[in-house]
């Protein structure tokens, strides 16, 4: 059973500040690394971390909220970022930071909030909230929040149509009077006739797909939302549809499009490709989300090459790594999780590595791995025929590094830290070092039943190695959290481009009333 996070960062910090090396800096990286992980929609485990950062040190948690905001990629722990900061008892400063994040949600997520500040259901046992209650300026905030939505009909009836329990959840249970046109459209089930609500209602008594297919073009219906009112899906409809959606949502509904038969109408596959080109450029993709939708809509190989190169595009456009890295990939005995995340590992992190990257997979041996180009795609294919087997030298791919001169200022390992053969990684580091003048930085990707032998020898050195961890509970999602621990300069570089990060700032409540 995987630790809570809470305790990882105690330990982690119990066995920093115990050598004669430990700095403020050391404790608030720990912290940071720990944060760095993904809840799954299960943010419970992090509750009592968040509450021990805000507590030990609130300058730092702020500012370490507002960097998350603007440069994480895991949606609940944004929102448990902001639902703490716009509960906080620090200052009225950070509650209106909070409120001011709070505002750029769109309704769904800013429902989690309000859930997670209050106390909110998860797999059937209730999560209790941060804070004894909702602050009246919190509720204030979303009131306004709501209003500023209702003004703008076609605005407000999109929202609708992608969250339309979220958003009824947020009037009823804040108990916040929606107006005339919200009350219609939400809880009367009576849209205007102008409402893209009443085209959808009209859309369902259908039976010409030609006028079905109008309906969707001018009012541009969402696909999930118009297909489940469709009795059948013809191809004209299919075209409609797929003018309508963006690149994120064709990506995310390939699986479906495919069953449908897109794939094989000429047309609608043109027209899928054009959206997976403007993709590429779209800062809403989600780079990890096109290799999802691969492995789910058991696309041609065509089709996935073109939907391989969206995903290779977005993440050199993420970060840029500056130092060299080196990726040990460990391939020991029941080792099979660990060679899919270090496949996945690689190819993130191999077209945004500027000053060199070697890759290693390992048992008692070491396998040098090169991939024919730096695409995603080409180090899918690197991997092929690396398997699960033999004993764990963890020094082993560093051995092979020194002999064959190759200068690493980072070391990736991915691991489950049972490490049962030399030579071990901690005297591997000493011989690295002696040889190459570098003593390299580690960051552990923990997968499976993960242990702690491995990151404790390296904290133990008397070299003063910087070790962080990572811990994979099986979302590949959660793998782009790795790219800040590779990205940043040193780890006091990270520090301070978190600490240099200024708290945003609220609209004053005048402007806010004037607006209504």
């Amino acid at each position: 059973m995987l630790r809570p996070f809470w305790v990882l960062v105690m330990n982690t910090f119990t066995n920093i500040t115990s050598t004669k090396y430990a700095t403020e800096q050391d404790f608030r990286l720990a912290i940071l690394n720990a944060l760095l992980r993904t809840p799954h929609r299960n943010v419970e485990p992090h509750i009592p971390l968040f509450q021990f950062v805000h507590e030990k040190d609130p300058l730092f948690f702020g500012r370490l909220a507002t960097w998350y905001f603007d440069n994480g990629s895991v949606h609940d722990l944004k929102q448990l970022f902001i639902a703490f900061m716009s509960t906080s008892k620090f200052s009225d400063e950070y509650r209106d930071a909070g409120l001011a994040m709070l505002q750029k949600l769109p309704p769904y997520q800013v429902e989690r909030v309000v859930g997670m500040v209050k106390g909110h259901e998860h797999d059937g046992k209730f999560v209790p909230g941060i804070a004894p209650s909702l602050p009246r300026s919190m509720r204030t905030a979303i009131e306004h929040y709501l209003h500023d939505r209702e003004k703008n009909h076609e605005a407000f009836d999109n929202v609708v149509l992608h969250a339309r329990r979220p958003l009824k959840t947020l009037y009823a249970s804040l108990r916040i009077k929606p107006g005339e046109y919200a009350q219609r459209v939400l809880f009367d089930n009576d849209p205007p006739a102008e409402s893209r609500l009443y085209v959808l209602k009209q859309l369902a008594k259908l039976e010409d797909p030609t006028e079905q297919a109008r309906l969707i073009v001018e009012n541009k219906l969402p696909y999930r939302v118009a297909i489940s009112g469709l009795r059948a899906v013809t191809p004209a409809v299919l075209v409609a549809l797929v003018d309508a959606m963006t690149p994120q949502e064709v990506i995310n509904n390939l699986s479906s499009l495919k069953k449908r038969g897109a794939m094989g109408h000429e047309d609608l596959r043109k027209m899928i490709e054009a959206k997976l080109e403007a993709a590429k450029t779209d800062k809403r993709v989600s780079a990890l989300k096109t290799r999802a939708a691969i492995k789910s809509a058991d696309l041609d190989s065509e089709m996935v090459e073109k939907v391989e190169a969206v995903g290779d595009v977005q993440i050199k456009s993420k970060a840029k790594i500056r130092r060299p890295t080196a990726i040990l990939v460990d391939k020991s005995g029941s080792m099979e999780e660990a060679i899919e995340v270090g496949k996945q590992v690689a190819a993130i992190v191999a077209p945004i590595c500027d000053a060199g990257l070697f890759v290693y997979a390992f048992d008692s041996m070491a396998y040098p791995i090169t991939a024919k180009g730096v695409e995603l795609s080409d180090w899918e294919k690197a991997f092929k025929g690396i398997t699960a087997g033999g004993y764990t030298s963890c020094g082993i791919p560093l051995e092979f590094m020194r002999k064959k001169n190759e200068y690493a200022e980072q070391l990736l390992v991915v691991t489950d830290q049972a490490e049962n053969r030399a030579p071990y990684l901690v005297n591997a580091m000493d011989e690295y070092h002696a040889a190459m003048g570098v003593l390299p930085t580690v960051v552990i990707v923990n997968v499976g039943k993960a242990g702690t032998w491995l990151q404790e020898g390296l904290l133990k050195s008397p070299a003063n190695i910087e070790v962080d961890t990572f811990d994979f509970n099986g979302d590949y999602y959660s793998l782009p959290s790795l790219l800040p621990l590779l990205a940043g300069g040193t780890r006091i570089d990270l520090l301070m481009e978190i600490m240099a990060t200024p708290l945003p700032v609220r609209k004053p409540r005048a402007e806010l009333v004037a607006s209504r």
